[in-house]
């Protein structure tokens, strides 16, 4: 068996796992990681859940599987772009390009059906049982339910690393109960005091911004694919019009390096460019990333913390530029936000209908047999509401419309649909 490739960047403290670990001859703990996301069934079905337009809507747009797998690439790239041109690195001593794929592949795992509407549906419901957040929904994910079963669900027991790497927030719910988002769940405070171990709270200023360099490289390639790619596909999809684009920017009244950047759009859109223009400056945005030293209460411990990512200000002023075209003129447009209306009303009626009868002692049956079993376990009303809210966050678009019909469509529901 070949030796495994000796990384002097991380250690111990990096790959110890919530519970002990078989060791595995030719993998790495960070590879492992990453090839358990892969074959889960939470990753397939990624490949149902809508990015910007609702599953099915158009064929070649992405979905929060295709945006996962670029934003794995993006990072990767960065790792290894750090690697050839910091001063810090060599090839004993480096970013880990599998940990930060396995985080980049996991960033969306915990996002309900619908999107971003989706998720602040969920969170109406849920406030009163400890709320919901996609992020959060991730750690609960991979630590806690990624293996279902008939009796019990299980996690995937992931190494500190892997676990640090998709922690983008760290404060508690219960910390700042009005937040809309941005938070984990208070259950999962035992996960950071694990990832942050020997680390007293009081000396982090403000936890949402405490982050490993692999968060910090995560983030940053899932703002490269998601202010490059996702403008691609609503310039491709029609909601980026020439005129409404020429328009907004007069509005704007845009100087210097921001009518610039509106020009590249109405050029791109002009000449039907879209998709070679701004595909190439995902590597602008690569070659914006270098590394510093930074001192923080964990720098001692790892190289995690000891690094930081810095982005040049031209990068992320031009990603702001197009987030905040995106925002105006596709996040805002009529079309999206009927169909966003339409998955609150889905996602709201099948809460209400499963609450009736689980969280009020039901005797009807209407989750499958082994969600039934696991909640029906449970006494506490708050642990009954994090299990329906687990199985309802999990769904497809598709498979919650389909549940939603099931539910009160009178014409749809049939022996023969059930596993349509």
């Amino acid at each position: 068996m070949r030796p495994l490739t000796p990384n002097t960047f991380y250690n111990h403290f990096d790959a110890e796992c919530l519970q002990p670990r078989e060791v595995d001859d030719y993998r790495t703990p960070f590879q492992t990681d990453r090839d358990r996301i892969i074959y889960s069934s939470a990753f397939r079905r990624l490949q149902a859940k809508t990015q910007v337009f609702l599953s099915g809507e158009f064929d070649f747009y992405r979905t929060r599987l295709t945006h996962s797998l670029e934003v794995a690439q993006i990072g990767r790239s960065i790792c290894a772009f750090l690697k050839q041109t910091s001063p810090f690195l060599n090839d004993e001593f480096f970013v880990d390009p599998d940990l930060v794929e396995a985080a980049c592949l996991t960033h969306d795992l915990g996002h309900s059906p619908f999107g971003h509407a989706g998720e602040r549906t969920l969170h109406e419901l849920m406030k009163k049982f400890g709320g919901f957040e996609g992020n959060a929904q991730t750690l609960q994910i991979i630590s806690e339910i990624i293996y279902p079963g008939l009796e019990s669900r299980r996690g995937m027991n992931p190494t500190r690393s892997f676990l640090d790497g998709i922690l983008k927030y760290k404060a508690l719910f219960s910390e700042h109960p009005e937040a809309l988002n941005h938070f984990i769940y208070d259950e999962q405070a035992y996960l950071r005091s694990f990832v942050l171990a020997g680390t007293e709270l009081r000396h982090i200023p403000d936890l949402n911004r405490f982050r490993s360099l692999e968060c910090e490289i995560m983030d940053w390639a899932d703002d490269t694919a998601y202010c490059l790619n996702d403008l691609v596909d609503s310039i491709n999809a029609g909601f980026l019009r020439f005129e409404r684009v020429q328009r907004w920017a007069e509005i704007q009244n845009l100087k210097g390096d921001q009518a610039k950047h509106a020009e590249t759009v109405l050029s791109a859109i002009r000449e039907r460019k879209a998709e070679s223009r701004f595909s190439r400056k995902i590597g602008t945005f690569i070659r914006s990333c270098s590394l510093f030293e930074r001192t923080t209460p964990l720098s001692q411990t790892t190289n995690r913390y000891r690094f930081g990512l810095s982005i040049e200000p031209y990068a992320r002023t031009e990603a702001e530029f197009y987030k905040r075209l995106s925002q105006d003129l596709v996040f805002d447009h009529s079309q999206l936000h009927q169909l966003e209306r339409k998955g609150r009303v889905i996602l709201e009626g099948i809460f209400l209908a499963f609450s009736d009868c689980y969280l009020k002692n039901g005797e009807s049956r209407l989750l499958p047999e082994s969600f039934d079993r696991i909640i029906r376990s449970k006494t506490d009303v708050r642990a009954k509401a994090r299990i329906l809210c687990d199985y309802i966050a999990g769904m497809t678009d598709g498979f919650a419309i389909r549940t939603y019909k099931r539910l009160f469509d009178p014409d749809f529901g049939s022996i023969l649909d059930l596993g349509r």
